[in-house]
């Protein structure tokens, strides 16, 4: 039987990051079992406590992308609180920032900073454009790796304007790039006993999504400039969102044997020899998505619908509503759908980690209050006396949320 809680025990994280990114990477190696120390910034801590719905003052959006961690509230612009910064590295095995590049070098933790304090640490700094080029030093949030990546322009009606993103897709994805990159940056370190850098960049996990954007416009030597095309594209046909009878339904058949199984749901099978309809580019412009749709429309349900789909292996799904979403049997099932337990909210849904394993279930994991573990690091890992910890509290140095 394996003597370990998770994967990731006995590994020690200062994660110094705040809104999502950040806190999304240190969330997916807390789900895995490290020990996460999250550096709140005092008074306030993480800039994500005063986001989205609130119950006696706490944050639902903090408690999603920080359950598992210990919080420390202290001003790192101090000499004593950057000190307890600078102690902690020294203990840990990874440190996590998602300042805007320079910032964290400022405050005198850079990595070469780092890199002298514990030259074992794994520091990765996530950021909207990266450490290095003309954007480096450019702000931002999600949207802003979105729009520069061309994932916007490419959402949305071809006569229309862009639409923003239902979701912080690049701050995800980097989130969980960066736990990746920290999981295999230790698995070198356990070879070598070198720690190393890592820069992630929020622009270059949106551009990572293009699945075809990209190959398209250079492998025509830049002739096709893909653009936004709504629900449908151009390059597969039929596959898209589809009006139904009741409701919306994703259907996706990329391959000519795909097609022709929809003809025979259709009950047309001639269709699939039909030369109006032999390639994705003709069956676009000769109509197949009305057809297709006409067809659903004329169907006693959605079920149906799926139903004759689905025999022929077509694949369809309906789109859900949030709501549907977070209550259908299999993401339940799965534990697609998180149900954990906080204080303040009591029993609450959230995302749950995309990572699986067989040996090891999943946690049952609580979002901190703000410095609610002060005392606990200062005492145990760094061997302050409760006198010094009291007069670090009255210097205002550090700052724990009276509940």
């Amino acid at each position: 039987m394996d003597p370990f809680r998770h994967v990731m025990e006995g590994y020690r994280v200062v994660d110094f990051t705040q809104f999502v990114a950040g806190p999304v990477a240190g969330r997916e190696l807390a789900e895995m079992g490290a020990e996460v120390i999250k550096i709140e910034i005092e008074p306030r801590g993480d800039g994500s406590r005063v986001y989205a719905i609130f119950k006696d003052n706490r944050s639902a959006f903090f408690v999603q992308h920080n359950r598992g961690k210990k919080s420390l509230c202290v001003d790192p612009k101090t000499s004593a609180g950057l000190e307890i910064v600078k102690r902690l590295i020294a203990r840990a095995d990874v440190f996590i920032e998602n300042f805007t590049p320079g910032v964290i070098g400022r405050m005198g933790l850079d990595y070469e900073a780092v890199r002298a304090i514990n030259p074992r640490v794994v520091m990765c700094s996530l950021s909207s454009f990266g450490q290095n080029g003309p954007l480096a030093l450019k702000p931002g949030f999600d949207p802003s790796g979105a729009a520069y990546s061309g994932m916007i322009d490419m959402q949305g009606e071809p006569d229309g304007p862009p639409v923003a993103m239902g979701g912080a897709v690049g701050d995800t994805n980097a989130g969980v790039s960066a736990a990746a990159a920290i999981g295999f940056a230790l698995l070198h370190r356990e070879r070598t006993g070198m720690g190393q850098y890592l820069d992630i960049a929020l622009v270059d996990a949106y551009f990572h999504c293009h699945d075809r954007s990209v190959h398209i416009y250079s492998g025509s030597q830049r002739a096709i400039i893909p653009r936004r095309s709504g629900n449908h594209t151009p390059f597969y046909c039929p596959a898209g969102i589809f009006k139904g009878k009741e409701r919306y339904l994703v259907i996706t058949a990329v391959t000519e044997g795909q097609w022709a199984s929809v003809c025979r749901a259709m009950g047309k099978p001639e269709l699939a020899r039909d030369p109006r309809y032999d390639s994705n580019e003709k069956r676009a412009k000769n109509g197949v998505v009305e057809m297709l749709e006409r067809w659903l429309q004329g169907l006693p349900s959605d079920e149906e619908a799926i139903r004759l789909l689905e025999s022929e292996h077509v694949p369809v799904c309906p789109v859900l509503s949030v709501a549907e979403a977070v209550n259908h049997p299999h993401l339940r099932q799965r534990g697609t759908v998180a149900t954990i337990q906080d204080p303040i909210y009591g029993t609450m849904d959230v995302p749950a980690s995309p990572v699986r394993f067989t040996q090891f279930p999943a946690l049952d994991l609580r979002a901190p209050m703000l410095g609610e573990h002060n005392v606990e690091i200062l005492r145990n890992y760094l061997g302050y006396s409760k006198e010094l910890i009291d007069e670090l509290e009255t210097q205002g140095v550090i700052h724990q949320e009276n509940r």
